[in-house]
């Protein structure tokens, strides 16, 4: 073994996690094993520990690094832990000085517990300079970090504190990435971050992220797809509706950032959007694009919340019109104002999330069963399997990864749709 990394987490820790390989590899590591961790729920926390150590169990002589978000908000956790022997920060596991730094510390043999840790403060990071990668090893579709950190205080989240305040990458430098993967034969590029919605606010020209987007499309016309991990809906900009009106490159898929449906709890949540403007941004898309299809990301069981105020986010699913939702029991983070609010009954949070997820299902199949007969272009993920420009799985007959294929949809299997 040389260096593995094992991910936890968003599309922007899967990105990070090829340039901490090849940063590791070059700074002469080996027999490594680098955990980049998620801090976006307790229960993200608690799996990244059981996965450390079972890591050791099965690999004993091996080093373990863990970096990431939890690395960088629970640091004493990980250093408290036999099984670590580094703890790098978020903004340390993209320096080549960290790891030749960790690489030197290892060759000491045991490691002295006052230099087992290197996390600076994240919030004095200034510099919104992404790492540039080829593409990421066994995933089809290249992807483009265009942003990192956030400005907003949600009170149920860590996140701020994991990745610091927004810093937005040059216009000039994403256009370069985008047309590199374009280039290296990657016919679908996803623009990532921690809020990409946020994108510009603090270069000079104060660009928005539609603006980037047509930007993009515009200066790599050989990119045949363009794809955007989650947004805010309150903060899309004029340029961004024109572009999904307009780009057909652009994929007809959002994930949105919705969390709840009823205001009183958007309100505790310090949430931007109103349910009436959640549902009134569904509707104006769909105007604009009428393939479009939407997720998001809905909390069960946040502090102060009753029967009514839960059953409004179970109709706000329908008022929107969503079709995948991604479901969060609430997990309290410690340090976070909603962490001392009034909890739910754990009981009871467990069973709206239950809840929510079977109408995602429901919707899921619903749209599944609508697919069938349509054609559709393919990106191909690996020989059989691939997701459609609705971000649809899909199971093919074959196809090279990474190439688009035409194919009409046959049936469904009640996950993901069949096609010829």
């Amino acid at each position: 073994m040389s260096v593995d990394v094992v991910t936890f987490g968003c599309r922007l820790n899967a990105f990070e996690s090829e340039a901490i390989r090849r940063r590791a590899e070059a700074a002469g590591l080996s027999d490594t094993v680098v955990v980049n961790s998620c801090a976006v729920t307790g229960e993200a926390v608690r799996q990244t520990r059981q996965a450390i150590r079972k890591l050791k169990r099965e690999n004993p002589r091996a080093r373990v690094v863990v970096t990431g978000c939890a690395a960088q908000t629970e640091t004493a956790t990980f250093v408290a832990m036999p099984e670590v022997d580094r703890v790098l920060g978020n903004t340390e596991k993209l320096s080549d000085d960290a790891w030749a730094q960790t690489r030197a510390v290892f060759a000491g043999g045991a490691v002295d517990p006052a230099a087992k840790a290197a996390v600076d403060d994240i919030m004095a990071v200034r510099s919104g300079a992404a790492p540039a990668i080829d593409g990421i090893e066994g995933r089809a579709r290249g992807f483009v970090q265009v942003q990192n950190g956030c400005d907003h205080r949600c009170t149920f989240c860590i996140i701020p504190f994991g990745r610091g305040n927004s810093r937005s990458v040059a216009t000039e430098d994403v256009i370069a990435q985008v047309r590199r993967l374009a280039l290296n034969g990657h016919a679908e590029v996803v623009l990532t971050g921690v809020d990409i919605t946020s994108y510009g606010a603090d270069l000079p020209e104060r660009p928005r992220l539609g603006t980037l987007v047509r930007r993009v499309l515009a200066a790599v016309p050989e990119l045949p797809r363009l794809r955007l991990s989650s947004i805010d809906s309150v903060e899309a900009d004029d340029d961004l509706m024109i572009a999904l009106a307009e780009e057909k490159r652009l994929m007809p898929h959002l994930h949105l950032s919705l969390q709840a449906g009823d205001d009183m709890i958007l309100k505790r949540m310090k949430r931007r959007h109103s349910r009436q403007h959640a549902i009134d941004f569904c509707a104006e898309v769909r105007r604009l694009r009428p393939d479009v299809v939407f997720g998001a990301d809905i909390i069960a069981g946040f502090p102060t919340e009753t029967e009514a105020m839960f059953q409004n986010s179970l109709d706000l699913v329908d008022a929107c019109g969503l079709t995948y939702l991604h479901v969060f029991p609430f997990s309290a983070r410690p340090g976070t104002p909603a962490a001392r609010m009034p909890p739910v009954d754990g009981r009871v949070v467990k069973e709206r999330a239950m809840r929510l997820r079977q109408k995602g299902d429901a919707l899921l199949l619903q749209h599944l069963q609508n697919e069938i007969g349509q054609r559709r272009a393919v990106l191909v993920e690996t020989g059989t399997t691939g997701r459609t420009e609705q971000f649809t799985p899909v199971k093919i007959s074959g196809g090279a990864p990474g190439r688009i294929v035409d194919v009409i949809v046959t049936g469904h299997d009640g996950r993901r749709l069949l096609a010829a």
